[in-house]
């Protein structure tokens, strides 16, 4: 269903779900509706051009307060979002990665409880502890530096609570890197990318974007780096392009819809309508790229569940003096998770082509739109193989990744 606005929060109101840093102050967070679900993203929209959003939407009630949940204790709400064995079952993964493989998550601001709250995660669903002693888990500024952390802003630490969660449920043996941008500024994010490559990652994840411009071109080469998966979210605002999801070296990671079913696979899906996709204006056609009615970089690649309507548990931050267990969806969430799957198979990956050769090893989803602007085509239309909003499609398995 589309995203339906039903009213405005203005940030720093006492209900403090979201940070008051130079990143958010100044802007208005929109209480928006999927199904169901009242939902508002972690980060404002409305940024100054050159600054990045994250792309969680956190569920909330009719007012905007972050729905929380005891895992052990009836919820107040039915759904209470997907759980790591749920998601391992929805793709198919087997395997669950190695110590030899590093996925790094990309994000801006600094998140003092990172550490603490991953484990309360994994603890509960039974993964192996990451942690700074064994050698999992590592957090660094933007620099490389672990300490001097950047100031912190509750909306981009529940992105960082997000990604953290979905690396660890589809790669649960996999090392993780956080690296966090001084702020939300594209040359920072970019910086800590570079930062990430050069700390060893083999895979890297960017839950974050803005409008495609080509006055962002300068920073491309920052996600250009052979043999590693570059994974990136497509928007949270449906159909239209993002950077940098747009860069021809990225796998840029649409969203779905994912419900439990009574067939062959257990699980059906559809095209969430907040994804990003469409034809960019400005990148190249990547020569493995084949559709026929875009000249340049089609968007997305491949896809996950992002609608938060069918969102994944997560604990983090519920506030900027509380951690908690949440709901939390949007392409924030599928671009990590397939970072994961990227761990999940190891090995080196070229840009994001590796999925193009593999269309066995993918779901193929055939339903669901993210706009009405594109002329019902597949930019924005979700049919039988490749379309904006789902790309490719989904992991069947990690073979394709």
């Amino acid at each position: 269903m589309g995203l339906r606005k039903l009213g405005a929060l203005v940030l720093g109101l006492a209900l403090g779900l979201i940070g008051t840093s130079p990143a958010t102050a100044a802007s208005n967070v929109a209480i928006e509706r999927s199904g169901n679900t009242f939902h508002k993203a972690a980060c404002a929209h409305g940024q100054p051009f050159g600054r990045a959003r994250c792309f969680a939407h956190v569920v909330t009630d009719s007012a905007g307060r972050t729905k929380t949940f005891q895992p052990t204790g009836r919820p107040n709400f039915n759904f209470t979002g997907y759980t790591p064995a749920d998601l391992r079952a929805a793709y198919k993964l087997t395997g669950s990665g190695s110590s030899g493989y590093t996925v790094a998550i990309v994000d801006a601001y600094g998140y003092p409880n990172a550490e603490a709250d991953l484990a309360v995660y994994r603890a509960k669903y039974g993964l192996t502890p990451c942690t700074t002693a064994n050698g999992c888990f590592k957090k660094v500024n933007q620099s490389g530096v672990e300490g001097n952390y950047p100031a912190t802003d509750v909306g981009w630490d529940q992105e960082q609570a997000l990604d953290l969660d979905m690396v660890s449920a589809a790669c649960p043996n996999c090392r993780i890197l956080l690296v966090q941008g001084t702020d939300a500024l594209v040359q920072n994010l970019a910086a800590a990318v570079n930062t990430a490559a050069g700390l060893g990652a083999n895979a890297i994840s960017n839950s974050y974007g803005l409008a495609e411009s080509s006055g962002l071109s300068s920073y491309d080469s920052a996600y250009h780096h052979p043999g590693l998966a570059v994974t990136v979210s497509t928007g949270d605002s449906g159909y239209g392009v993002q950077f940098p999801a747009n860069s021809a070296w990225v796998t840029a990671v649409g969203g779905t819809s994912l419900s439990k079913a009574s067939n062959t696979r257990g699980w059906s899906e559809t095209a969430w309508s907040g994804a990003g996709s469409g034809c960019s204006a400005i990148t190249s056609k990547p020569t493995w790229q084949t559709d026929a009615l875009c000249a340049r970089r089609t968007v997305a690649d491949v896809s996950a569940v992002a609608d938060p309507n069918t969102g994944a548990s997560v604990y983090g931050p519920t506030s900027s003096t509380a951690s908690g267990w949440m709901i939390i969806g949007g392409t924030s969430l599928s671009a990590p998770f397939i970072a994961g799957v990227y761990g999940v198979n190891g090995g080196t990956a070229n840009s994001g082509s590796d999925p193009y050769a593999h269309l066995g090893a993918l779901f193929d989803v055939t339903s669901g739109s993210n706009g009405r602007n594109c002329g019902k085509t597949y930019f924005c239309t979700a049919g039988v193989g490749y379309d904006g909003p789902t790309g490719l499609g989904t992991p069947n398995g990690s073979a394709a990744f």
